[in-house]
């Protein structure tokens, strides 16, 4: 993991606490938010098993051998659905979809680069978007074809695109 860097929270014991004190808590719980979004993100990693949540080093220092507790795991991913990064897969909460941005951001991101380059009015592929050269340096390259279509649907309910199917896209 030498390409993440941790938190200094990640090294403190009572972080792996979910704290009483509500000021204390939702300081810790935007500190959480922070670390597994930053943590998924590095990673490229969309889904979140709970089952073995635990074990993997986002959740468990082995360092300071501490680790979330599986209702403090299920704490900060409800705050996470909250604010529009989490999504659960199932209804038993085993598996999530976690989104380091949430779609409307990733179609903003999306949208600017097609303002910045003239390119309203113009067709393109899913795969020109995330794969050709002209957006190796946006943070959209490489995207999972699911997440750019929501991002997509996102900007075709602001009047900013039309989906034509699931290959391509119109930007207003």
């Amino acid at each position: 993991m030498a390409t993440f860097s941790w938190p200094w929270q990640y090294n403190f014991p009572p972080f792996f606490t979910i704290q009483p004190n509500l000021d204390t808590r939702k300081k810790q719980l935007e500190a959480w938010c922070s670390l597994v979004l930053n943590y998924q993100k590095s990673q490229k990693n969309y889904i979140l098993d709970t089952t073995e949540a635990q074990n993997s080093p986002l959740f468990y220092n082995k360092d300071i051998n501490r680790r979330l507790s599986t209702d403090g795991i299920q704490t900060v991913l409800e705050e996470l659905r909250k604010r529009g990064n989490v999504e659960w897969k199932d209804k038993a909460g085993k598996q999530c979809i976690i989104m380091w941005r949430t779609p409307e951001e990733w179609g903003n991101l999306v949208y600017k680069y097609i303002t910045d380059r003239s390119m309203k009015n113009t067709v393109c592929t899913l795969y020109e978007l995330t794969h050709e050269e002209d957006t190796e340096n946006q943070e959209f390259h490489g995207l999972e074809d699911w997440l750019l279509l929501r991002a997509l649907q996102c900007l075709q309910s602001q009047g900013k695109a039309e989906l034509m199917g699931d290959e391509g896209v119109k930007f207003f």
